[in-house]
C-alpha cells in the first residue's frame, strides 16, 4: 500500500456545540466525498475552526455525529483517529532532523524499522525534499518547513487530513508557490482534505467543495464554479470575490465586476446606465474602473484600450452588463 492509496469520505450530521451561551456551531451537516479536496471558508468566528477541531477531537461537541467512512468517530480519542494534521505554524520538532520529524508519527505507532524507512523515503520523495533529510527545522525556508508537515502528515496514511490555514504565515509569493503544490499533491495522493481559510482566492483555487460558514452555520456549499457564478445570497456573493450591487427600481442587481463594460461597448448591452469615473487603475491584465452610479460605487474589471485608458476622474461614461450575468441574490 502506497501513500497514494488514501481518502475515506466524511459525514457530518447535524452538529451543535456550544461555549455557555454562543453557539459556535448551530445545526452543521456536511458531506465531503472520498478523495474530496474540501475547504472551510468564512471569517473570524464563523465556526470554521471549531468544526475542523471537532472532526480531529481536540473539541468535544453537544449533540450530532461524525462519521468517517461508515465508522462514527465520536467516541474515539484523538490518538486513536487515523487523521493527519498540518498547522499553520508547522509544530516540528527543533531538535529533530527532517526525516526524524516525518518518520515520528510512524514510530510512535511501532512500525517496523524497514517500513518506517520505505514510508518516511516515499513521502519525502512525494514533497521534493529527499536532499533536505538530515538538516534541521532551522536550516529550512518557510515553504519547506511546511513541506515537511505535510510529509510528516500524509506519511501515516490518513483517513483524512486536516489543514488548519497551514499557508496564513507565509508571505505571497510563497504562498501562491505552495497552493500549486498542495495542489499537485492532492491530485497525486488522493486524500480527502479538509482544510481552513478565510481567503477567497486559495478557496476558489485548492477546493474540489467549498462550504461557506456563517455565524456557526454553513450559508451554502458547491463547486468553486458553482458558488461564484450562482451565490445563494448577498452574503456569499461578497464573501466569494468581489460583487456589483446596481439600484434598479425597487430592488438591486447584482453583478461580477468582470462582467461589467464600460465605454462605448456598454451599448451593445442590455442594461446601459450612465456614471461618471471616479478612477481608473492598470492591473496588468487590464483596468480597474471604478464608477459613480447614483452615488453607489461600481466596479468593473476591463480590457486595456485607448478609450479606457484615456478616462479620467469625473468623466462622464456608459456602463452596461448582460442580463444572463445578472446574479439572483434574492435569498436572505
Amino acid at each position: 500500500m502506497s501513500i497514494a492509496a488514501l481518502g475515506k469520505a466524511v459525514s457530518i450530521r447535524a452538529l451543535n456545540k456550544s461555549y455557555g451561551a454562543t453557539l459556535a456551531l448551530d445545526d452543521v451537516s456536511l458531506d465531503i466525498p472520498a478523495g474530496c479536496f474540501c475547504t472551510l471558508l468564512g471569517a473570524s468566528g464563523s465556526g470554521k475552526t471549531t468544526l475542523l477541531k471537532t472532526i480531529a477531537g481536540f473539541e468535544t461537541y453537544d449533540r450530532g455525529h461524525i462519521l468517517v467512512g461508515d465508522a462514527d468517530i465520536g467516541p474515539v480519542p484523538v490518538s486513536k483517529r487515523n487523521i493527519g494534521m498540518v498547522f499553520q505554524n508547522y509544530a516540528l520538532f527543533p531538535h529533530m532532523s527532517v526525516r526524524r520529524n516525518v518518520a515520528f508519527g510512524l514510530e510512535m505507532r511501532q512500525l517496523p524499522a524497514r517500513e518506517v524507512t520505505s514510508r518516511v523515503e516515499e513521502a519525502l520523495a512525494l514533497v521534493d525534499l529527499t536532499p533536505y533529510a538530515d538538516r534541521l527545522p532551522r536550516q529550512l525556508s518557510g515553504g519547506q518547513q511546511q513541506r515537511v508537515a505535510l510529509a510528516r502528515a500524509l506519511v501515516i496514511r490518513p483517513d483524512i487530513l486536516l489543514m488548519d490555514e497551514p499557508l496564513g504565515a507565509l508571505d505571497k509569493n510563497l504562498r501562491q508557490s505552495i497552493q500549486t503544490e498542495l495542489k499537485r499533491l492532492h491530485a497525486a495522493v488522493g486524500a480527502t482534505v479538509v482544510y481552513v481559510t478565510h481567503d477567497q482566492e486559495e478557496a476558489l483555487f485548492l477546493s474540489d467543495q467549498i462550504a461557506v460558514m456563517d455565524k456557526g452555520r454553513i450559508v451554502q456549499i458547491g463547486t468553486p464554479r458553482g458558488l461564484y457564478d450562482k451565490p445563494a445570497n448577498r452574503f456569499v456573493a461578497t464573501f466569494l470575490g468581489e460583487c456589483n450591487f446596481v439600484p434598479a427600481g425597487a430592488g438591486t442587481l447584482a453583478v461580477r465586476p468582470e462582467k461589467i463594460v464600460v465605454g462605448e461597448a456598454a451599448r451593445a448591452a442590455e442594461h446601459i446606465l450612465p456614471a461618471s469615473v471616479a478612477s481608473v487603475d492598470f492591473i496588468g491584465r487590464g483596468f480597474r474602473v471604478l464608477l459613480d452610479y447614483e452615488g453607489t460605487d461600481i466596479a468593473a474589471l476591463v480590457d486595456s484600450t485607448d478609450e479606457i485608458a484615456a478616462l479620467a476622474p469625473g468623466e462622464a461614461t456608459l456602463f452596461g452588463f448582460r442580463q444572463r450575468d445578472v446574479i439572483d441574490v434574492s435569498a436572505p
